[in-house]
């Protein structure tokens, strides 16, 4: 076998291969007598098969896997070996006729290799990038502490309706003269929520109201567009709603309004732990601390595009076999069609760009990802996944087997990796460049472009 690599354009190459019958005849061989050990062909015993007629059955087909099986493993063998960073997959060589592996050998394969351009890029004290000391500031303390108390609130009962108060009750369908329809729909105990009413002249209906107190409405038009709330009111079918045009009233039996938890020890321990704040001026610095902790992650990941947007100003524009790259782009996309690779190949290759610039710094600042380095970012999308629910104080036991269930699953393992990749670059690269830091506040840092 011969292998023959030109590459004159740099970021493309011709992979020539010429494939003798000496280079694959042994396996063709060796796969026939296998196949024939195993052959069940009526007229002989197990195995015992003539070789000419088992080479007249598959010989063509295991020919053809042979010189396909052997190109692959000796064409990724010679990118090894001659460190070509390749780009994608070897598309065969445009214009060239389709190898005729029914004739004799010796063939002739030609494959297109996109290769990565040289990205020439070191950061240095001499490279200025902005850095933003987030400040936790008291509106955002506030406003934290009464997500808190909001989460561990309840409702309690009441005698009078308010706005965003819950009812409960008996709904009865009633005739045109406004009294109860003889085996007409009746719902006892019917949630209601009249905030949510989206028709104010319904809605004011029950302004005012009274536990006892009887309010005649209609669905129909107090949910216009909303046919699921009506049957989900009604507890009928939603195919039904369409011939529900009757008023219906509505008893009171109960009146319940959210009451937000008070800011006292009850509290502190249900978001902290049990005796871990004492008073609310600890409870404030501790949420401070949380607070810190969150608006510094969103400051470095800040940080991490600035760099990016520095680097890609520095590089300009990178040269790239966009010929190749777009075969290759509908290849991975088989599903797509031309005119998406056409509207997505300036993104993808921006992608690309900062992928191979981002893989040049981290060998410039000497930073590897390790196993543990995954499985902590694991553990933090796990942390952050309880927190949303107002559990903040998970133990590390249980953090670990949910990390150790979220890597079990492929495509979520390569984001941990890129993430850890980001983290641990970020904080190198804090070292490495001069950091023109600016102290903000979290609304002006949401302003930033």
């Amino acid at each position: 076998m011969n292998i023959t690599f030109e590459n004159p354009e740099r970021v493309s190459g011709l992979m020539t291969i010429t494939v003798e019958e000496a280079d694959y005849q042994n396996d063709v061989k060796k796969q026939l007598n296998d196949y024939r050990k195993k052959a069940n062909i009526p007229g002989f015993r197990p195995g015992q098969a003539p070789i000419s007629m088992i080479k007249r059955q598959i010989g063509a087909q295991v020919k053809v896997d042979a010189i396909n099986r052997l190109v692959g493993e000796k064409l990724y063998e010679y990118i090894k070996e001659n460190k070509i960073n390749m780009l994608g997959e070897p598309m065969p060589h445009l214009g060239e006729e389709p190898v005729d592996l029914d004739k004799p050998a010796p063939y002739t394969l030609k494959f297109d290799i996109a290769v990565a351009p040289e990205i020439d890029i070191t950061l240095s004290k001499r490279n200025k990038i902005a850095y933003y000391n987030i400040k936790a500031d008291d509106k955002m303390i506030d406003q934290q502490i009464d997500a808190y108390a909001s989460r561990g609130g309840s409702y309690e009962k009441v005698d009078s309706y308010e706005d965003n108060d819950m009812l409960k009750g008996d709904l009865r369908e009633l005739n045109e003269d406004g009294t109860t329809k003889e085996g007409g729909i009746e719902v006892s105990e019917a949630v209601l929520l009249p905030s949510y009413i989206k028709v104010d002249e319904q809605k004011a209906l029950f302004q005012g109201s009274k536990v006892g107190d009887i309010i005649t409405f209609n669905p129909k038009k107090a949910y216009p567009e909303s046919p699921i709330e009506i049957s989900s009111l009604l507890k009928i079918q939603k195919e039904e709603v369409e011939n529900v045009n009757a008023d219906f009233s509505y008893q009171i039996t109960e009146i319940s309004r959210y009451k937000k938890h008070d800011i006292n020890q009850e509290l502190f321990d249900q978001v902290f732990g049990k005796d871990t704040v004492k008073d609310e001026k600890e409870f404030r610095s501790k949420i401070e601390a949380q607070l810190k902790e969150q608006l510094d992650a969103n400051a470095e990941y800040r940080f991490l595009a600035d760099v990016r947007a520095y680097v890609e100003k520095k590089l300009g524009k990178v040269q790239y076999a966009d010929e190749i790259m777009k075969r290759i782009m509908l290849a991975n996309n088989k599903d797509k069609d031309q005119k998406y690779v056409d509207d997505n190949y300036e993104q993808s290759i921006k992608e690309l760009t900062w992928h191979l610039a981002k893989n040049k710094l981290l060998e410039q600042t000497g930073v590897k990802i390790e196993d543990a380095d995954v499985k902590e970012v694991a553990k933090e999308m796990t942390k952050m996944q309880f927190a949303q629910y107002g559990m903040n104080n998970i133990p590390d036991e249980y953090l670990d087997q949910y990390a150790e269930e979220m890597l079990k699953k492929p495509e979520q393992v390569d984001q941990f990796i890129n993430q850890a990749a980001d983290r641990k670059l970020m904080k190198a690269l804090k070292d490495v460049v001069a950091l023109d830091e600016k102290e903000i506040s979290f609304e002006d840092f949401q302003k930033l472009s």
